[in-house]
Parts: structure tokens; sequence; C-alpha cells
């Protein structure tokens, strides 16, 4: 699993869009050489933050199935020891 690391990672994409917002705030629209590199830079964090909702996305979906594989298992278990299942 990722966890800390991932967190950390997720967090600074984060405080990097919001500062790259503030700096959007503050940008002049005559500047075009300012504003294509603010626009490279808010696609190249937004591009980030998808990869990290993907990866999320698919640890959630892990933990789905190793959960369901847990119920079946248990399941499982309490027929083959006499036991009733609700």
């Amino acid at each position: 699993m990722r966890g800390e690391k991932a967190s950390a990672a997720g967090e600074a994409l984060l405080r990097r869009l919001k500062r790259l917002v503030a700096r959007a705030s503050t940008a002049k629209g005559d500047d075009r050489k300012q504003l294509l590199a603010l626009l490279d830079d808010v696609e190249t964090t937004r591009r980030g933050l998808l990869r990290e909702c993907a990866e999320i996305e698919g640890e959630m979906r892990q933990a789905t199935v190793r959960t369901t594989a847990i119920g079946a298992y248990l399941r499982g278990s309490q027929v083959h020891r006499g036991k009733r299942h609700n």
C-alpha cells in the first residue's frame, strides 16, 4: 500500500494547485509568456492529481475485492464448522 508517502504527494500537489491559483489571480492578461507557463503548470498539476485519484481508486477497488473474499472465506469456514450463517 502506498500509505503516508502517497498522502504526502497528494497533499503537495494540492498545495501546488493552490499556489498556482493564487499566482493566476495576480497574473496580468497581457503577459503571454507568463500565462502560457501558468497554463502548463496547472495542466501538469492536474495530470498529477488525476494519477493520484486513479491510484486511490485502484486501491479502493482492491480493498473491496479483498473484503468480499474475506467475507466469503468466513462464511465458508462457518459452514464447515456446523455454524449457521445469517
